[in-house]
């Protein structure tokens, strides 16, 4: 298992080099003009080359197993461990905390701001800020939710995030 988890997130940074090479970006989506759907942000602006990174480290641990606490992908991760481990293997940078206090840290995207690798929180236990995904572009992001135990890609405009998206925050320029 562990070494196929291995070949799943060698095959998924193949896949994001493509995306990124191909069409000279995350999207297709004109990074001029914004509107948005349930409060939802549905045009992306260009990566910066923190975000790209961040976005490749992202799509590796696809697969990876849930586990409330979990800061590491071997002994399996939870949505705050999941930003942390990203942010400081891919970027150096220190993001620590519980959703919540990630959110405190960082910088609010504005409506049309929204860049891939940028955050995304939730309110998804009937309090602020109780779930952060990683924006991948095109209104996707990766999370590690505990429904269905394992890292994934959702859409910000599904009906169950749509409803519970509170804002998008920023760590970069």
């Amino acid at each position: 298992m562990r070494y196929w988890k291995q070949g799943h997130g060698l095959l998924c940074t193949l896949l994001a080099s493509a995306m990124l090479a191909g069409c000279g970006g995350f999207n297709s989506y004109s990074s001029s003009s914004s509107s948005t759907r349930h409060g939802v942000i549905a045009r992306d602006q260009d990566p910066t080359p923190q975000g790209r990174e961040v976005v490749m480290y992202a799509l590796g641990l696809l697969g990876t197993d849930y586990r409330f606490g979990g800061k590491n992908p071997e002994a399996g991760l939870d949505c705050s461990g999941m930003v942390s481990y990203i942010y400081g293997q891919a970027t150096r940078l220190k993001v620590t905390g519980s959703a919540a206090d990630i959110a405190r840290k960082g910088r609010t995207v504005g409506d049309g701001g929204l860049r891939p690798g940028d955050l995304v929180f939730f309110n998804t236990m009937n309090r602020p800020h109780s779930h952060v995904g990683i924006y991948i572009g095109e209104r996707r992001f990766v999370h590690a939710p505990s429904t269905n135990g394992q890292v994934r890609i959702d859409r910000l405009d599904s009906n169950y995030f749509a409803a519970r998206y509170e804002e998008a925050r920023t760590y970069f320029d």
